[in-house]
C-alpha cells in the first residue's frame, strides 16, 4: 500500500513540478536574465542604477509599511468576521450573509477600487456630499490602507473560516471544566491553532498589498511606492524591461522571511482525532458586539462599492445628476461585449476546473504524504513565489518566454496564467483544511484493503468539498477580475471582460465601467450562490432525506440555469463582434492605442470602403501596447498597428518589424515622415478647467502654463509624470521652448509643489479629476476636454500662450511572410491615410498632409517639436522633471 500511495502522490507531485518549471520558474529565470543583461554578458549595472535612484529606496520604505499596515488591519478584521460566524450564536441566516458579504470586493474587479474610492470620498464624492465635507485626505497613505484592506479582507476571511471550521470546539468546553479563564480558554483553544493561519494570512495581504497597482495608480498620490516604480520602469514612456526585472527581483527578497515564518509556526499546527459539533455557550454579550462590529465592518465596505451601482443610472455625476439608462444601454449595444463575456465565463470555468485539481494535488502531496521534507518545501516555496511577483511581471515574463510559440495568445496561456498567478491561496487553503483531517483514515483504509485512490475519493474529497468548492469558486472569481497579466498575454481573439473596462478606462468612460463591474459582480454571485448551496454541509450532517437532496439539486440546477438564460437575455441585443467574427484567418488584426473618437473613424473609413467584417481592431492603453511592440517584435499578433510614432520609431529600432510603406505620401512637417508609418493624427496638449470649481473656490482661469505655478492653485490642479506619460512632454516642451530649460525647470517644480498627490501615471488622469472635481484645473489633451464641453460638462479648456504642442500618431504594417495578408494589410493602411483624414480631422483639427487645412476647432497657438523626437531628448526633459521633484 505504501508504495503504491508513494507512487501516486509522486506522480502527482512530478506532473504540477513540470507545470511550474515551464509556466514559474522559467519566466523567472528570464526576469533574472533581464536583471543580469549587460552590454558584453552579465552586469550588475541594472542593480547599481536602481539602488541609487532617487527615491527608490523611499518607495520600498512606503510599500513595506503601508503593506504590513493594511495586512494586519484586514487580518484583525478578518478575525472577528469569521469568529461571529463561527463561535457566536449570530442567527444562522446573518451568519449566511457574513459569509457572502465577506467576500464581496474579490467579486468585482480590482481595476474599479480606486475609482470607487474617489467616487465615494473625493472633494465631490457621494460620501463627501452626504455628510457636507471631505471626511479625510483620499490620496497617500489613507487611501492606499482603505483601498488594500478592502482588496485583501476576502482573502484574510476565506483562510480564517476555512482553518476555523476544521477546529475541534469540544476543547472549549474542556477548557471551561478544567477551571481556565475565559481569557486563556480564548488563547489555548482559538488563538492557539490559529496561529500558522493568522501568519499565513499576515503574509497573503501583505504580498496583494505589496505587488498591487491598480490603488496605487488611482489613489497613491505623492507616496510613491514599489509597484509604481515597476510600472514605470516597465511600461513607462521610455520602457525599461532590464531596470523592470531590478525591480521585480527586489520584490522577490521578502519571500526569504515569509518563508521562514510559516516555516517556524508550522509547529503550531494542530491535528484533530475529531471535529466535534458543540452547542456554544450562551453569551449575549458576545454574540451582541460581535454582531454589531462585523455589520460594521461591511457597512463600511458596501459604502464604499454603493457608488458602483449609483453612479451608472445617473447622466454625469455630480454635475447632472438626473436618472438615465443610457449608460447600460451604450455598454450593452457594444458589439464586442457577448464575445468578451463568452471569453470570460469559458476562461474563468476551465481555470477554477484545472486551478483546483493543480492546488488539490499539491496540498496532498505536502499534507497527506510521506514525501522528504525538502520536496515538499519546493511546493511552499512555490505557493509564496506565486503569491510575490505582480501581475504584469508575469505577463511580461510570458510575453517573452512564449512570444513566437503556438502559445502565444491564446486561452490556454490564460488559463495556465490564471492557475500559476493565484495558485498560493487556494493551496493553503486546502493544505491547512487537510492538516486538521484525522490522519488514521489512510491506515484505517489500509487494513480495509483500500488502495490510496479509493480513500481519497471515498473518504478525504467528500470531506474536503466543502473547501474544494470554495478553492473552485476563489479561481472562478479571480478569473474574472483579473486584468493586470492577461492584458499582456490576450489576443484580439481571446480578450476578457477585464481587458474591455481597461479599454474604458482608456477612453475615460467611468460609468461604463461600473456597468460591467456590475455585470461581473453577477455573474460571480450567482456562481457564488450555487457553491454556497453545494458545500451546505449541515444537512447532510442531520441526513436529510434523498428526496430533499434530489429537490436541492434540481433547484441548484435550475438556479444556475436561469442566471445563464438571464445574462443571455441582457446580451441578447448585441449581435455579432469584431472578435466574434473574427475567426477567419483572412481578417486583419489591428492593435491601436487610439482614442475612441480616431477608431471609430478608421473603423467608419474601412467600412464605407469595402473591408467590413475582414478586420478586428482591439485597442490598448499606449504603455501596454507599447510594451508589447518592444517585447514580441514581429512576432506580434497584429497585422498593422496605429500608435505614438514615438514608439513605433522605438519598436523599429529593437525588431526591426514593419515594413516599409508602398504608398507615397508628403507631411507638412520632414519630422512627421517615415518610410515605415504615415501619421493618422496629431494631439495637442492644453489646459483643461472646471469652471464650476473655479467659480466655487474664486480661482482666476490660467491663460498660460506658467499661471499653474501660481500658489493659488495649490492642491487644485493635476498634471502627469513624463517618466510615465508622454502627455507630460507636451507641457514641458512648450515651457523649455518659451523659458528656456533653467527657467522651466522652476516653473516646473512650483508646479509639482501646487499638483501634491495629483501628479499622475496616465495621460488621461488630468481630465478624469477635472471631471470628477477633484481638481479644478489639468493639463492634458485637448480633444478630450473639446468633447467634455459639447456634452455640456462644466469642462473647458484653455490654449497656453507658450504654445498647444502635438504629437503624431500613426500607421504601421508588420513585416510578416504571410502574403495576401500582409498586402491587404498595407491597402488598408493606405485606405485610412488616403480616406480617413477628412473624417479624423472632425476631432483632430491639425492638418498633417500636403494639401490639407486646420479645421475650424483648431487651437489658438499650434506649435511643433523643432527636432524629431528621440530616445535621448525624452531623456532629456525627464531629467529636466526629475530635477524640479
Amino acid at each position: 500500500m505504501k508504495k503504491i500511495k508513494e507512487k501516486e502522490i509522486k506522480g502527482i507531485y512530478g506532473i504540477a513540478l513540470l507545470l511550474f518549471l515551464i509556466f514559474l520558474f522559467v519566466p523567472v529565470i528570464v526576469l533574472f536574465q533581464q536583471s543580469l543583461a549587460g552590454e558584453s554578458g552579465l552586469s550588475l549595472a541594472h542593480y547599481s542604477e536602481m539602488l541609487t535612484q532617487r527615491g527608490f529606496g523611499l518607495a520600498v520604505r512606503h510599500s513595506l509599511e503601508v503593506s504590513i499596515v493594511s495586512a494586519v488591519v484586514a487580518t484583525l478584521l478578518a478575525f472577528l468576521l469569521a469568529y461571529t460566524v463561527h463561535y457566536t450564536n449570530a442567527p444562522g441566516k446573518y451568519k449566511k450573509f457574513i459569509r457572502l458579504a465577506a467576500q464581496l470586493p474579490m467579486l468585482l474587479p480590482t481595476i474599479t477600487y480606486g475609482f470607487a474610492i474617489i467616487y465615494s470620498f473625493g472633494k465631490q464624492g457621494l460620501l463627501t456630499r452626504l455628510f457636507g465635507r471631505q471626511l479625510f485626505d483620499i490620496y497617500g497613505f489613507n487611501g492606499l490602507v482603505i483601498g488594500y484592506v478592502i482588496y485583501t479582507l476576502p482573502v484574510s476571511f476565506m483562510l480564517l473560516s476555512n482553518t476555523m471550521e476544521y477546529i475541534d470546539k469540544k476543547f472549549t468546553v474542556v477548557s471551561r471544566i478544567m477551571g481556565d479563564s475565559p481569557l486563556k480558554t480564548f488563547q489555548q483553544t482559538i488563538i492557539r491553532p490559529l496561529l500558522g493561519t493568522f501568519a499565513t494570512s499576515f503574509v497573503q495581504c501583505f504580498f496583494l498589498c505589496f505587488t498591487d497597482y491598480g490603488i496605487p495608480e488611482s489613489v497613491g498620490g505623492e507616496y510613491e511606492v514599489v509597484a509604481t516604480v515597476l510600472y514605470n520602469e516597465m511600461l513607462g514612456s521610455i520602457p525599461n524591461f532590464n531596470n523592470g526585472a531590478v525591480v521585480a527581483v527586489i520584490m522577490l527578497i521578502p519571500s526569504i522571511v515569509s518563508i521562514l515564518l510559516l516555516k517556524f509556526l508550522e509547529r503550531y499546527n494542530i491535528r484533530y482525532t475529531k471535529i466535534s459539533a458543540i452547542e456554544l455557550k450562551k453569551n449575549k454579550t458576545r454574540d451582541i458586539l460581535c454582531s454589531v462590529g462585523s455589520a460594521v465592518i461591511l457597512i463600511c465596505v458596501f459604502a464604499v462599492f454603493a457608488v458602483i451601482f449609483i453612479m451608472p443610472f445617473i447622466q454625469e455625476w455630480p454635475y447632472q445628476a438626473v436618472f438615465t439608462l443610457d449608460h447600460f444601454r451604450d455598454v450593452f449595444n457594444d458589439n464586442t461585449l457577448t464575445a468578451v463575456y463568452k471569453n470570460s465565463l469559458f476562461v474563468a470555468f476551465m481555470t477554477a476546473i484545472f486551478g483546483t485539481l493543480l492546488a488539490y494535488g499539491c496540498a496532498l502531496a505536502s499534507a497527506r504524504s510521506s514525501l522528504r521534507g525538502s520536496a515538499k518545501q519546493v511546493v511552499e516555496s512555490t505557493a509564496l513565489i506565486t503569491n510575490t511577483i505582480p501581475g504584469m511581471v508575469i505577463g511580461i515574463a510570458y510575453m517573452l518566454v512564449f512570444s513566437g510559440t503556438s502559445l502565444q495568445n491564446t486561452f490556454l496561456l490564460i488559463i495556465i496564467c490564471n492557475m500559476i498567478h493565484y495558485f498560493s491561496t487556494p493551496y493553503l487553503m486546502i493544505k491547512n483544511a487537510l492538516l486538521k483531517l484525522n490522519t488514521s483514515w489512510e491506515a484505517t483504509a489500509k487494513l480495509l484493503g483500500d488502495s490510496w485512490g479509493k480513500t481519497l475519493i471515498r473518504i478525504i474529497t467528500p470531506n474536503m468539498s466543502s473547501t474544494l468548492l470554495e478553492v473552485f469558486g476563489y479561481y472562478f472569481v479571480n478569473a474574472m477580475v483579473t486584468v493586470s497579466a492577461v492584458i499582456f498575454i490576450a489576443g484580439a481573439r481571446t480578450m476578457v471582460i477585464t481587458t474591455k473596462i481597461k479599454e474604458l478606462q482608456y477612453f475615460m468612460k467611468f460609468n461604463e465601467i461600473f456597468v460591467l463591474s456590475i455585470l461581473i459582480l453577477l455573474t460571480n454571485l450567482c456562481i457564488k450562490g450555487v457553491l454556497v448551496l453545494l458545500s451546505d454541509r449541515k444537512k447532510s450532517e442531520f441526513k436529510v432525506k434523498k428526496e430533499k437532496k434530489i429537490m436541492k439539486m434540481k433547484s441548484v440546477t435550475a438556479m444556475f440555469m436561469a442566471c445563464l438564460m438571464a445574462g443571455s437575455v441582457m446580451l441578447g441585443g448585441c449581435s455579432g463582434s469584431d472578435a466574434a467574427s473574427g475567426s477567419s484567418e483572412d481578417q486583419i488584426i489591428i492593435y491601436s492605442n487610439a482614442d475612441e473618437e480616431a477608431v471609430d473613424a478608421m473603423k467608419k473609413t474601412l467600412d464605407d470602403n469595402g473591408y467590413e467584417g475582414g478586420y478586428v481592431f482591439q485597442t490598448f492603453g499606449t504603455s501596454e501596447l507599447g510594451g508589447k511592440l518592444i517585447a514580441e517584435g514581429k512576432n506580434l499578433e497584429a497585422d498593422m498597428v496605429t500608435m505614438s510614432s514615438f514608439y513605433l520609431d522605438s519598436a523599429q529600432e529593437q525588431n526591426s518589424m514593419f515594413k516599409d510603406l508602398t504608398f507615397d505620401y508628403t507631411t507638412l512637417s520632414e519630422n512627421d515622415s517615415s518610410d515605415f508609418y504615415a501619421p493618422i493624427t496629431k494631439q495637442e496638449g492644453a489646459i483643461i478647467v472646471n469652471t464650476e470649481l473655479l467659480k466655487e473656490n474664486n480661482l482666476d482661469t490660467p491663460t498660460c502654463i506658467k499661471d499653474l505655478a501660481d500658489p493659488q492653485y495649490k492642491d487644485m490642479i493635476s498634471v502627469t509624470d513624463i517618466k510615465s506619460s508622454s502627455t507630460a512632454w507636451l507641457l514641458i516642451q512648450a515651457l523649455v521652448s518659451e523659458y528656456g530649460e533653467e527657467e522651466a525647470q522652476n516653473i516646473l517644480s512650483d508646479i509639482y509643489a501646487n499638483a501634491g498627490d495629483n501628479i499622475e501615471d496616465s495621460g488621461s488622469a488630468p481630465l478624469k479629476k477635472v471631471r470628477a472635481g477633484e481638481v479644478a484645473v489639468g493639463f492634458g489633451l485637448r480633444h478630450q476636454a473639446v468633447a467634455d464641453k459639447e456634452e455640456g460638462l462644466p469642462i473647458d479648456y484653455v490654449d497656453p500662450t507658450e504654445g498647444n504642442f502635438s504629437l503624431t500618431e500613426s500607421v504601421a504594417v508588420l513585416d510578416k511572410d504571410n502574403g495576401d495578408k500582409a498586402d491587404k494589410a498595407m491597402e488598408m493602411a493606405q485606405c485610412i491615410i488616403e480616406k480617413g483624414r477628412e473624417e479624423l480631422q472632425k476631432t483632430y483639427p491639425l492638418a498633417v498632409y500636403e494639401g490639407e487645412t486646420d479645421s475650424d476647432n483648431k487651437s489658438a497657438y499650434p506649435k511643433v517639436f523643432p527636432e524629431k523626437l528621440t530616445v535621448d531628448l525624452l531623456e532629456k526633459h525627464q531629467e529636466i522633471s526629475e530635477a524640479a521633484k
